[in-house]
């Protein structure tokens, strides 16, 4: 495994945790959709920080650029995390953590594609 994939991972896992950790502490206040966002708007900034200091330490874009192109990368994912929450939290009536589990891994796989070739290309 490389160190690039070794520190994805460990990024993604403490920004996936830090979004859990958001929505299991708000989503009794306020609709699971709700809680959802809010725990992504948290979670961007320890995955933001982290990947641009570890995951993609050699990034060959400027703070600013990758700030946004990885802006972009985590709505796209958000987008999809978001879809497939809905589906599987309303549509087939999962747990709200099991289906905000499943989404935040599948929405991993496409906001590591993106931020590997676009929003940290090397």
């Amino acid at each position: 495994m490389s160190a690039s994939t070794f520190w994805f991972l460990a990024v993604g896992g403490s920004a996936a945790a830090t979004h859990m950790a958001i929505f299991s502490l708000v989503q009794a206040h306020m609709w699971p959709e709700l809680a959802n966002a809010l725990g992504f708007v948290i979670a961007f900034f320890v995955s933001f920080a982290g990947h641009r200091m570890l995951s993609f330490q050699d990034a060959g874009t400027s703070l600013a650029t990758s700030l946004r192109r990885f802006g972009v990368t985590a709505l796209a994912g958000f987008a999809s995390n978001e879809l497939i929450f809905v589906l599987l939290f309303r549509g087939l009536a999962l747990p709200s953590l099991l289906a905000l589990f499943l989404a935040l891994v599948f929405a991993a796989g496409q906001t590591f594609v993106l931020s590997r070739f676009w929003a940290f290309r090397r």
